[in-house]
């Protein structure tokens, strides 16, 4: 269903962009739309054509198994052709060198991102273990039965501030 969606969605987008030229000829002419409109042929060709062939097929033999190209392999490789809509990426960031620039921002914060979780992770394992000890025999064992539950719990209620209160007064009511 994904592939047909983006199927329409590319189709879409192509009579958007060939609805754009003034002179339809100078289409031909726009080498970027002529290579999207080879990828959305290969796109059709694969999602939809070849889907319908398969079908006709298989009700002919009675053969359910996908039908007797099965073993195409240059439908698989085919396949491949769609990275190169990955290619469009070169011209947007051609055009917005600001977006590149963002990029690059924010796979160097990653870096920093990524430790940061790692030391919340550790912090949460550490009390997670804490207060199932400490709460071990008690009222408040109910809250932190063990240490993945606690570790929840505590990301969402306190790390998270979603309802601290739900931890601060079953806890403070039980100390004097």
């Amino acid at each position: 269903i994904v592939e047909h969606c983006f199927c329409i969605y590319f189709c879409f987008e192509w009579t958007m962009r060939f609805g754009a030229f003034h002179k339809k000829i100078n289409c031909f002419k726009d080498a970027w739309f002529v290579f999207d409109s080879m990828l959305v042929a290969t796109m059709i060709f694969e999602t939809w054509l070849m889907t319908m062939v398969m079908i006709i097929i298989s009700r002919r033999t009675g053969v359910e198994t996908g039908g007797s190209l099965g073993n195409a392999y240059i439908l698989r490789m085919a396949r491949l052709l769609r990275l190169t809509r990955m290619a469009r990426m070169v011209r947007l960031l051609r055009a917005a060198p600001e977006l590149l620039i963002l990029i690059k921002g924010m796979l160097a914060a990653m870096r920093s991102v990524g430790f940061t979780l790692c030391l919340l992770s550790v912090i949460l394992y550490v009390f997670g273990i804490a207060f199932v000890q400490v709460c071990a025999g008690s009222e408040c064992e109910a809250l932190f039965p063990d240490v993945p539950e606690t570790m929840h719990s505590l990301l969402l209620n306190v790390a998270l501030m979603d309802c601290l209160t739900c931890l601060v007064v079953p806890l403070g009511q039980q100390s004097p």
